[in-house]
């Protein structure tokens, strides 16, 4: 009699989330620095709005005009101390292992450094002549959960609270942008997220042993980057609109 094969935990991290967790953790060692040098990191590859701006080109920023361009990204790979780092790896886990076995890795990797990029984008928008460096993967965590929900509540897939292989589960065809609007449970997600984000503006809570100041609206900038540009990265095919409306997988429960 042939057994069914052994169903993969839908918590099982894929290689490719591993491997950023562990990037991650392995470029927090920089901690051990002496204190010069980890400073010196932090501006050199953290998101400083005002080194772009134009009245200060005679300043000299640590990482000269490269770090113009890599700290759009890099910043999201440092973090404040560890309850920061762990915060972001707590919200990344579910979300980012249901994105990566989609993705695969090198559009996971892409995927993280867009949506981080997004975030850095509105930072810079909406605090253009701050001085402080901006350090922190949550951007792209906010990215991987609006990706996410384009497919989470899809029946089968990991939210949709039936069991199932963790890879068939990541793989549900997604909601297109708009039926996904249109979906309840999308919108409850949603309105629970922007409205966690609104009190840490409004509120100007801090984070940390040392009080750092949450960067919500780099936030919003890459949740809401992950959320239309998922199709972009996508591989799964969508099924025509007719046979969406008619087939069970692009039912949510």
């Amino acid at each position: 009699m042939s057994q069914d094969a052994p169903r993969e935990p839908i918590l099982t991290l894929p290689g490719a989330l591993t491997a950023y967790v562990l990037l991650l953790a392995v470029i927090h060692l920089r901690v051990l620095l002496p204190p010069e040098l980890e400073n010196w990191t932090v501006d050199a590859f953290g998101f400083i709005p005002k080194r772009y701006d134009s009245t200060l080109l005679a300043v000299a920023f640590p990482g000269g005009a490269g770090a113009k361009i890599w700290s759009f990204v890099t910043y999201s790979l440092l973090h404040a101390n560890l309850s920061h780092l762990g915060f972001n790896v707590l919200w990344l886990l579910p979300f980012g292992s249901a994105l990566a076995r989609r993705f695969g890795a090198l559009r996971f990797f892409a995927f993280m450094a867009v949506t981080a990029a997004a975030g850095a984008l509105a930072h810079l928008v909406t605090h253009e002549h701050a001085v402080a460096p901006m350090i922190g993967a949550s951007a792209s965590v906010s990215g991987t959960m609006a990706a996410a929900i384009r497919f989470a509540f899809v029946r089968g897939s990991f939210l949709s609270f039936s069991r199932g292989d963790a890879d068939v589960a990541a793989r549900v065809p997604a909601l297109s942008l708009m039926r996904a609007l249109r979906n309840t449970r999308v919108l409850g997600f949603l309105a629970v997220w922007f409205g966690v984000n609104i009190i840490f503006g409004i509120g100007s809570i801090s984070i940390g042993a040392d009080g750092a100041s949450v960067a919500w609206q780099a936030h919003i900038g890459g949740f809401f980057a992950g959320l239309v540009l998922f199709s972009l990265f996508d591989p799964v095919p969508r099924p025509a609109v007719r046979a969406a409306d008619a087939s069970s997988t692009d039912v949510v429960e």
